[in-house]
């Protein structure tokens, strides 16, 4: 079973998850912020997990600390789910469109975090989501994840599109490199032996 739940308090946050990285796609979230919401969905249904976050925050301040958060809960659920790395492809990449809105995003699950990312919003806010913590956001999942991300918007015009098309992306693409490779089950896919 490639799973993991936690929770994580601080005086700005109440964040519970679990993720199960060979589910069906279904979720429960709640988060506060609606399109978050709608963005984690649309995450674990085309990464093929099962995802539970429930969040509060202190949104009377900004979104800034919740969603924060949430990408590092996230970033550690999907860690302590893949566990050593045994077995998984480790390298994946899916080009994603959104109606105008083209994204790239490319996964190394190697242990080492990165994040290259490559947007410009031309508004401030998707309903309640300031635009500016989508990078913020992704960043926390890969540095807590310990993964390599590249993120890239090719083109776009409508933010909801190019957002939207980076959660997808981002989980068809967590799902093609953690799926285990039949020809090697078995093996760290690196040299070194670990990852």
């Amino acid at each position: 079973m490639r799973s993991a739940k936690l929770n994580r308090r601080t005086l700005e946050t109440d964040i519970t998850g679990s993720l199960w990285l060979d589910g069906n796609g279904e979720s429960s979230v709640q988060t506060g912020i609606a399109f978050l919401d709608h963005m984690l969905i649309l995450f674990a249904r085309h990464g093929g997990m099962a995802l539970e976050i429930d969040a509060t925050g202190d949104l009377e301040v900004d979104t800034h600390h919740t969603v924060e958060d949430i990408g590092i809960v996230l970033g550690q659920l999907i860690a302590r789910a893949v566990g050593d790395k045994r077995g998984i492809r480790r390298y994946a990449t899916e080009i994603i469109p959104m109606d105008e809105a083209l994204v790239q995003a490319v996964v190394d699950v190697s242990g080492r975090p990165y994040l290259v990312f490559n947007a410009d919003f031309k508004s401030s806010t998707v309903g309640a989501f300031e635009t500016q913590m989508t990078v913020e956001f992704f960043r926390a999942v890969a540095y807590n994840a310990g993964i390599t991300l590249h993120l890239n918007c090719q083109y776009g015009i409508n933010d909801h599109h190019i957002i939207e098309a980076m959660f997808k992306a981002f989980g068809r693409c967590l799902k093609t490199a953690l799926a285990i490779d039949p020809a090697s089950p078995d093996t760290i896919p690196s040299t070194k032996g670990m990852l």
